[in-house]
């Protein structure tokens, strides 16, 4: 394992303290790590006077590694708080959609080393997914880091292009959202067929929950594989996959959902 950095998370809300969390988790010295956030919560005063790291440092002491958690809306006034603690020196990591590191480099120029990631909301258990892209001239060890913080969190993938990671929005950043919803109108689908709302809940919840769970343990079997494991020819499931993969059924659905996605992304740059 390459050497710890003082690591400055800025923004601890429910990304940034997955993420502060996770690194506390992997072992990374308390005393390395400060925390900006403008307004704590008092969980947040609470965790920082237990775990002992810092809770909005004074400006001048210097990240070797930064967690930009924020909403795109605060990089202005997030880059003016955060110069005071970056250098050539500093590895920045940023999880806010959309913004590009054009977007970042043209408020924070001292930076040279920046790596565009994005994970999903399943972090917080430790079972999200994350794309991430490098630009500027990261060192093994300094990869090797950022690689251990978002890994704490759950899977890695690297993308070879910074256009990518607004794809990467799309599909897996948005991605849990489409799941959830997946589950309500399965859920409605079984009130229009009769059962009572709250069994019908029940039943698509549990469901989604376990199609997920064997997606996980079964990794080495295509989801094709799995959805063909539950269809009998001519039976109930193949009946209603008839309709769900239809050309008009839920893929031209969903790639439509996809790309609209992937353009807010883009629209939320500059």
């Amino acid at each position: 394992m390459s050497e710890f950095v003082p690591l400055l998370v800025f923004g601890a809300g429910k990304m940034g303290g997955a993420m502060l969390n996770g690194a506390l988790r992997a072992g990374w010295p308390a005393k390395l790590i400060s925390v900006i956030d403008p307004n704590p919560s008092d969980a947040l005063r609470d965790q920082a006077k237990k775990e002992g790291f810092t809770l909005n440092p004074a400006p001048g002491a210097k990240a070797g590694l930064v967690l930009l958690a924020i909403k795109p809306q605060m990089l202005d006034s997030a880059a003016v708080a955060l110069a005071a603690h970056v250098d050539s020196a500093t590895v920045l990591v940023s999880v806010m959609a959309g913004k590009s590191i054009a977007d970042m480099k043209s408020r924070l120029r001292a930076l040279t080393k920046i790596v565009r990631a994005m994970p999903n909301t399943p972090a917080a258990i430790g079972r999200g997914i994350t794309g991430a892209y490098i630009a500027g001239a990261i060192s093994p060890s300094e990869k090797a880091l950022v690689a251990m913080l978002l890994q704490t969190t759950g899977r890695l993938e690297w993308v070879e292009t910074e256009d990518l990671i607004d794809s990467v929005t799309a599909v897996s950043g948005s991605g849990p959202a489409y799941v959830f919803h997946l589950v309500e109108t399965l859920a409605k689908a079984g009130e229009e067929v009769g059962l009572p709302a709250d069994l019908a809940m029940r039943l698509a919840r549990a469901t989604i929950e376990g199609a997920g769970e064997l997606l996980f343990q079964d990794a080495a079997t295509p989801p094709a594989t799995l959805r063909q494991n539950v269809t009998s020819p001519g039976g109930t499931t193949a009946a209603a996959l008839e309709h769900l993969m239809a050309a008009d059924g839920l893929q031209p659905l969903m790639t439509k959902a996809v790309k609209a996605a992937r353009a807010r992304a883009k629209a939320l740059a500059g």
